[in-house]
């Protein structure tokens, strides 16, 4: 009963992963301006040039660390 059990749950959580990603059906709803994650692309351009003007070492936003640390 145990192995039934385990069974199912390793086949439910593996079923969790069989739709991943965007078809191609929704990808005209994704890529409407209020879609975006930033509203303004300039501003976003001013944030990125002041981020990587203070944070110069750490190797851009994904990467922690580094940087002068004064934020």
């Amino acid at each position: 009963m145990v192995k039934y059990a385990l069974l199912s749950a390793a086949i439910f959580l593996a079923s969790g992963c069989a739709s991943l990603g965007v078809e191609p059906w929704e990808r005209d709803l994704l890529a409407k301006d209020e879609m975006a994650l930033t509203s303004s692309p300039i501003d976003s351009a001013l944030d990125d040039h002041i981020y990587f003007s203070k944070e110069a070492s750490s190797g851009g936003k994904s990467f922690g660390g580094g940087g002068c640390g004064c934020n």
